[in-house]
């Protein structure tokens, strides 16, 4: 007779799952040994349960189908929260599969005992315990349906000895697919948006990732109202390319353009987005905003008119109820700041006379012209995340996964671990900081055993640099942000990496083909500037005195050398250029 761990197997396969990341443990036996029995289900080994959750995370996002991440009990199970808490925020449907200890020993005080259910609450849409094998399948079936329908991350903890409990010889297969449907708001509601955008003279469209799937409508749309349209980072795939409305990203990672189309407008249209950032809101625009989720609707700013649906789907039924705008002032204006802007942007992105150490814009500037045509991006929280925003072009075939919600360091690794796995054949660019690479740097291992062919480009700086740019804004000297680093290609050709360490721009380009063109897995470790600003669109006040304070406290430390290179690196290449 077949045993609950069958029963799973067989009922992730037959819902289209073809892998399950993670480390084995004695409390997985069951399940892994099922999984070594099974055809057409593979076993993606990793060295860090954490990375497991990341991975699932970042094939789901690419795929929009389930994935699955394991973890052993207690200390394997407690290791993929952080990625779990990545993917929640995501909304990417992961089932995670935890491991229990004995269920006779639940509630002893056991080796390893924790209590998943309760641990994985707050990072997920459903969370339950299997008691018997014959309760399992029920269970897992609801699990299943949960993270497929909420888009959210299941769990489902299983005590070890329960994967090899019998289960009934005739029980079919559990079978999950995502429904499909149609949600727009009313037609009452739209005519109302429809009269609220007729009367704006100054209409701006703030588009997330919630626009994907909606692209030519959305220029429509732009085109009928004669507005300019700000994206938001995760919306970038999906909204900027071939829209001649598009200006640009507002935001913390953003630029002026698309922070001013947002200022100067009287009618602030949101698509899509849970964008975080108050301060980039404007202050007596009417707002409409839609989206999916109900419960986001007015969390980030007032809203006039609260409407619910998928953009996709509203969009065709509100096109036709706007009357087709003629001013193009408000337009026109955001473009020519946005061309000179982007004119600013891409000045900075060129090799400044073979100076060293390199400028990171240059890198995301090479990187994105060298990458393939449907190329998938993995970033890294902070400042690979900023020129990965600035300077990575897309086309609607290339794909950019970073934690952009959760904001967990360390991330593009692992991420690119999945994404790699579920695209074996498309080129996978992970954009990889130094902390980030480092903090995870058992999966390069994770790499070369399973012959994932990702390329890794390390942007190092010898330091926490979006920590120490955080510092400077609040005014305090910059410690303990210092990374001591080995030299990490030579690290990479250790574990049998293809790898290069770039110092000078010129070789800079010769380096990223030489790693495109490898069939295996490859590591480009670049040298760049640690003093590089990112400096937002709009300074606040506070942030202002908080550079003039950091700049007196650092040279009453002694370090002035640190403001002499924060100067010849930012201030003064601005000045020449």
């Amino acid at each position: 007779m077949p045993t609950f761990a069958d029963h799973v197997v067989a009922s992730l396969k037959a819902s289209g799952v073809r892998r399950l990341y993670g480390l084995p443990g004695d409390s997985l036996n069951g399940l892994t040994d099922s999984i070594r029995r099974a055809d057409g289900v593979d076993w993606v080994h990793v060295r860090h349960e954490e990375s497991a959750a990341l991975a699932a995370a970042a094939e789901a996002g690419l795929t929009g189908d389930l994935t699955v991440c394991v973890g052993s009990c207690g200390p394997g199970n407690l290791h993929l929260i952080n990625g779990l808490f990545d993917a929640q925020r995501s909304r990417v449907p992961v089932l995670a599969i935890a491991a229990q200890i004995p269920g006779a020993e639940v509630g002893s005080g056991y080796f390893q005992e924790t209590r998943p259910q309760e641990l994985f609450a707050d990072c997920s849409v459903y969370a339950e315990v299997v008691t018997r094998p014959e309760f399992g399948p029920r269970i897992l079936e609801s699990a299943m349906r949960a993270a497929v329908q909420r888009r959210g991350v299941a769990v489902v903890v299983v005590p070890g000895e329960i994967f090899l409990g019998r289960t009934d010889r005739d029980l079919a297969p559990t079978v999950v697919r995502p429904a499909r449907t149609v949600t727009r708001p009313d037609d009452d509601s739209l005519r109302e948006a429809a009269a609220l955008l007729d009367q704006g003279r100054r209409v701006t469209i703030l588009a997330g990732a919630g626009a994907a799937g909606a692209h030519d409508d959305l220029v429509r749309l732009a085109e009928t109202l004669k507005a300019p349209v700000v994206h938001a980072l995760r919306g970038k795939e999906h909204v900027a390319y071939d829209n001649p409305y598009d200006v640009g990203l507002t935001g913390l990672l953003g630029f002026a353009s698309g922070y001013k189309a947002i200022e100067e407008a009287d009618t602030l249209l949101m698509l899509g987005t849970d964008f975080p950032y108050r301060q980039f809101y404007p202050q007596d625009a009417k707002v409409i905003q839609l989206d999916i989720r109900g419960e986001q609707l007015g969390r980030r700013t007032r809203v006039d008119l609260p409407l619910v649906g998928s953009v996709r789907d509203t969009l065709p039924a509100l096109l036709p109820l706007l009357s087709a705008k003629t001013d193009r002032r408000h337009l026109d204006g955001a473009l020519a700041h946005y061309a000179r802007t982007r004119k600013s942007l891409d000045a900075l992105a060129v090799n400044d006379h073979e100076r060293t150490p390199i400028h990171p814009q240059f890198v995301a500037s090479t990187l994105d012209r060298l990458a393939d045509r449907d190329a998938v991006f993995t970033v890294d929280v902070g400042s690979p995340v900023v020129w990965a925003a600035r300077y990575l072009t897309f086309n609607g075939h290339r794909r950019l996964i970073g934690s952009f919600n959760h904001g967990t360091m360390a991330c593009a690794l692992p991420h690119a671990v999945g994404a790699q796995a579920a695209h074996p054949g498309r080129q996978v660019v992970s954009l990889s900081g130094d902390g980030g690479l480092t903090m995870l740097l058992g999966e390069l291992f994770t790499l070369r055993q399973n012959g994932l062919p990702a390329k890794i480009v390390v942007f190092n700086n010898g330091s926490l640099n979006f920590v120490e740019l955080e510092m400077k804004a609040a005014g305090i000297v910059n410690y303990a942000t210092e990374l001591d680093n080995p030299q990490l290609a030579e690290v990479a050709a250790a574990i049998g990496l293809w790898a290069r360490r770039v110092e000078r721009p010129g070789d800079l380009e010769d380096a990223l083909k030489g790693a495109f063109a490898h069939d295996g897995p490859a590591l480009v470790e670049v040298m760049t500037a640690r003093q590089e600003l990112s400096v937002p669109p709009a300074i606040t006040v506070e942030q202002a005195k908080g550079f003039t304070l950091y700049a007196i406290r650092t040279i009453l430390d002694g370090r002035g050398g640190e403001l002499l290179d924060l100067v010849s690196t930012n201030v003064a290449r601005r000045i020449l250029r």
